[in-house]
């Protein structure tokens, strides 16, 4: 028996050696402007996501090198120029909350280009919680009591299709250079933005990196060309804005009533934004830290905003 044990235990030391990819993961992302340490609370003031991620195999395509099915779970929430506003006249982007579940398709090929397909069923409106989740953070963490939230965005379904399209370009050792773009199209949100990813450090390439969202693939054959990513990025994009239910409200109701208190307002139909972070990956883990600036998406706001992202993430199988 010591003898069949003894190989057995050899060939299972080497396979969990060589088996340096994982097909699973599971991430946490927080957004918020404090982050910044501007001291503000306003426009997209909060953010909070959990992903799911799974590498499906591909062995065989002659086109695709990996392919992930994801699903999420996520909650906006956006102020006026502040969480605390006296009277109607200070909302210069309306209050709103977006609480959805999604999933995604991305499909990543061997020239290093990929196309993710998503949809998201959410609500924005009361039924969102963000009103809820801001008073408790507040509460509980000491700050001040939030005022306004009766101006809200009123409930509304939303059912939204999204579809994103990056190709790699060029890269030299130490960096290298990508095209974005996406289509968003659905009751709450519709608009297009095309842009560019620059990366500058050590980094795999886009169909197996976190840049892509795909540190998880199937295949173990496929290798990666660092053990450990890390990498500044930075990620301009213009954005045409077509509709925007944290801002225009239910695509399908007046906002006539002079009975409600909702404020709804104009999207600029064209934004600029960018988002400048750091990301550093290991064999399980992935971590990034981003701040992102933009300029007015909102004809009535008063000034630009802008907030930090951090992101974790745990891979498995």
């Amino acid at each position: 028996m010591k003898k069949l044990i003894l190989p057995l235990l050899l060939i299972l030391t080497v396979r969990c050696a060589m088996a340096q990819n994982h097909k699973s993961e599971f991430g946490i992302q927080t957004d918020n402007d404090s982050y910044l340490g501007q001291g503000s609370d306003r426009y997209y003031t909060d953010g909070l996501f959990f992903f799911y991620n799974h590498a499906l195999d591909v062995k065989g395509n002659a086109k695709l090198q990996n392919k992930i099915i994801g699903f999420e779970l996520g909650q906006k929430i956006f102020n006026p120029r502040g969480g605390n506003v006296p009277s109607a006249a200070f909302v210069d982007r309306p209050f709103a909350g977006y609480l959805y579940i999604g999933s995604t398709m991305n499909y990543l090929f061997k020239n290093e280009s990929n196309i993710k397909l998503g949809a998201q069923l959410g609500v924005v409106g009361p039924a969102s919680g963000a009103e809820a989740a801001q008073t408790w953070v507040h509460k509980n963490f000491g700050f001040y009591t939030p005022t306004g939230w009766q101006y809200q965005i009123k409930n509304d379904v939303e059912l939204n299709l999204s579809a994103e399209y990056n190709k790699f370009i060029v890269r030299d050792t130490a960096v290298d250079f990508s095209l974005r773009s996406y289509v968003n199209l659905g009751t709450g949100f519709t608009g297009l933005g095309v842009g560019a990813m620059v990366r500058l450090g050590v980094f795999n390439r886009l169909f197996n990196s976190a840049a892509t969202q795909s540190s998880v693939i199937a295949d173990n054959s496929v290798k990666p060309l660092v053990k450990h990513e890390f990498y500044l990025y930075l990620k301009p994009m213009l954005n045409v804005i077509g509709y925007d239910a944290t801002v225009q409200g239910s695509l399908f109701r007046s906002h006539n009533d002079p009975t409600s208190e909702e404020i709804t307002l104009d999207p600029q139909r064209l934004m600029l934004s960018s988002q400048i972070g750091v990301t550093y990956t290991t064999n399980r883990w992935t971590f990034d830290a981003a701040a992102t600036f933009d300029s007015k998406e909102v004809k009535q706001m008063v000034m630009t905003h802008s907030w930090g992202s951090v992101t974790a993430f745990y891979k498995f199988n």
